[in-house]
């Protein structure tokens, strides 16, 4: 008798079910804010050359003096006068001795604090030529993704899924927690990277447990709540960086209460023997803003992927999403910068059709391997995928070539990577599978059945 039987026979979903989901989903609220919290931690706020320590700054015009202008008009940030350069100015903003020659910032920067008080940028001064290191910290942490993916895939087969969650909690308040407390920028990849471990074993461990102790008709509303949990906690993200704008206090309130989890996940062995959006600024519009809406429409999303895993199965709906998505992402990119609106509107429903994509590809995945290798499977995935996530950040280094290239690329590999889904099978409806004999045996039930349609031959009217 298979698991899903019994599950069955004893009710389905019941308590048991409903209070290992509460315990499991709760900590993942936080777990998420992970991936996208250098949004705020890493901002880059409006930044010039800070002039020698002998300037009065609050005589006017001495500032002025010592700081080229670009062609808008708008102080350099990367460059400084070797000499003060003083007159009257050129109709089009420029100093008249605007030729004056220049110098990268010896003196280091000031920093407009207005929006962000502190951020690993404003600390390190991560700019000008040191600006590439932001997007390296994030590819680091999806590195870490990435090793964590592997690593916990192994161990959770071979020691359990529960004790790999509690261990990744752990990992993830100490790592968390020095973070917060880090030094310099190498001390703080450091524990980013083990960051990105333990996040990718928290949310794939709480994943599988989920999936593995529902039945068939309860999993693609496991998917619905899988998606609406990253959504909300996105959305708390923007007002607790709003409340909070120091880098190092915003780092300690997501990394803290893991303590808590970790401590009470020792007790879910009562219950239960478990992934466009780093470029808020570019769209130049408020950034506290842009989080909330970018967020909130993710629901729409997941209602329309749940709607179409349940009726026309996983296969369609992830084919149809991930193509609708890389048109929109392309679409985008075309569109002049100047038309902002219109450029947040199909960046906001590519990112939906993606939210669509994951929502079927949480349950997709699971439903794929067979119980004796499903996470060591699902993980290696995620390794897989986590590759792209890597490399995403250094992608968007492009945009110095041109402001809209990473976009192209983004979109141009969402649609490249439709074919692929073909060859997989459909699991719409079916029993997981414990064992590779299930999947070769049903592999071969469906190939028997294609060979005898093939074999019919119609009835001819005379």
């Amino acid at each position: 008798m298979a698991f899903n039987d019994l599950l069955l026979q004893v009710g389905g979903v019941g308590r048991f079910q409903k209070i290992q989901l509460i315990l499991l989903t709760l900590p993942l609220l936080l777990t998420f804010l992970h991936n996208t919290l250098q949004n705020f931690t890493a901002a880059i706020p409006t930044h010039h050359c800070r002039p020698p320590a002998n300037t009065n700054l609050s005589k006017d015009g001495d500032l002025e003096a010592w700081l080229p202008r670009d062609g808008q008009g708008q102080p350099e940030s990367c460059l400084l006068f070797t000499s003060p350069q003083r007159g009257p100015p050129f109709p089009n903003g420029t100093e008249t001795n605007g030729t004056g020659a220049t110098e990268p910032c010896p003196h280091g920067w000031i920093y407009d604090n207005s929006t962000f008080p502190s951020t690993i940028v404003t600390e390190w001064d991560l700019v000008c030529t040191r600006k590439t290191l932001v997007q390296l910290s994030q590819s680091i942490f999806m590195a870490g993704i990435l090793v964590g993916s592997l690593m916990s895939g192994i161990m959770a087969d071979r020691l359990g899924r529960l004790k790999v969650l509690t261990w990744s909690y752990l990992l993830l308040v100490v790592s968390g927690t020095c973070a917060a407390f880090a030094l310099n920028f190498s001390a703080y990849c450091v524990c980013r990277f083990l960051l990105g471990m333990a996040v990718s074993g928290a949310s794939s461990s709480s994943m599988i447990l989920n999936l593995e102790w529902l039945p068939i008709h309860a999993r693609p509303s496991l998917g619905l709540l899988l998606g609406f949990v990253p959504t909300l906690g996105q959305l708390s993200l923007a007002g607790m960086a709003y409340a909070l704008p120091h880098w190092r206090h915003l780092q300690l309130l997501v990394s803290l209460p893991f303590f808590v989890t970790f401590i009470y996940s020792r007790f879910v062995l009562l219950f239960s023997l478990y992934g466009v959006v780093m470029s808020l600024q570019s769209f130049e519009i408020n950034i506290y803003l842009a989080q909330v809406f970018f967020t909130i429409v993710d629901p729409p999303f997941y209602f329309l992927g749940f709607l179409a895993t349940k009726s026309l199965g996983r296969k369609r709906t992830q084919t149809a999403s991930v193509l609708l998505s890389g048109v929109f992402i392309v679409t985008c990119a075309m569109i002049p910068l100047d038309r902002i609106f219109l450029r947040i509107t199909m960046a906001v429903i590519g990112k939906g059709c993606l939210i669509g994509s994951m929502n079927c590809l949480f349950m997709y995945m699971g439903e794929l391997y067979p119980t004796v290798m499903r996470q060591r499977g699902v993980n290696v995935t995620n390794c897989l995928a986590n590759i792209g996530s890597i490399l995403s950040p250094l992608v968007g280094m492009t945009s110095d070539l041109y402001p809209s290239l990473p976009l192209f690329i983004y979109g141009g590999v969402l649609v490249a990577a439709c074919p692929i889904t073909a060859p997989l099978p459909e699991t719409l409806g079916l029993p997981l599978p414990n064992t590779l004999q299930d999947l070769e045996r049903r592999w071969k039930e469906k190939s028997g059945q294609k060979q005898q349609e093939q074999q019919m031959v119609p009835l001819q009217s005379s």
